[in-house]
């Protein structure tokens, strides 16, 4: 039926519909056999792209820190002896994280917001009885993440850019 097929749909991106908003707890099942292999393949390259992000996350501490950047955000910390820094998450402080994202995105520098809604708000956890203001660090860490660039790829021309954009909406 189609409601089978909408339902199934929505579970296999993780239950959500739409983007961001989940009505059920689903998974990522969308891989096939010629993704597996094309996985397989790239398997060798997973520690040069690591090395690579770990370098990237470093650069733009050194030149936060150097450009008196870094008092606007709360930035990523190492908790595990070896981040991999597939998403790179500031937090913006004083209530401007939407604004700097604008900011950012009409200048083209790539950036997302990855959790806008916390996960005891969604919809396929109310069954758990949470409401907003139960869980204030989980709601603060959605109004306040931004994800920058931090591919493997990106380079350090690139990244003094995105600098200099944080930069010029700060000035």
């Amino acid at each position: 039926t189609r409601e089978y097929y909408e339902k199934l749909k929505m579970l296999r991106v993780h239950g959500m519909e739409p983007k961001y908003y989940h009505k059920a707890v689903g998974g990522n099942f969308r891989i096939d056999e010629l993704q597996a292999a094309v996985i397989l393949a790239k398997l060798i390259h997973l520690e040069d792209w690591t090395e690579k992000r770990r370098n990237n996350a470093q650069r733009y501490l050194r030149i936060f820190q150097k450009e008196m950047l870094a008092e606007h955000f709360e930035l990523p910390m190492e908790i595990f002896p070896r981040h991999i820094y597939n998403q790179y998450v500031v937090r913006v402080k004083n209530g401007k994280r939407d604004a700097l994202q604008n900011h950012l995105r009409e200048n083209n520098v790539a950036c997302e917001i990855y959790y806008p809604v916390p996960l005891h708000t969604q919809e396929c956890f109310q069954y758990l009885g949470y409401r907003k203001g139960d869980l204030p660090e989980a709601e603060r860490a959605a109004e306040e993440t931004l994800a920058l660039p931090i591919a493997p790829e990106i380079t350090a021309a690139q990244q003094d850019y995105v600098a200099e954009k944080i930069k010029e909406f700060y000035s």
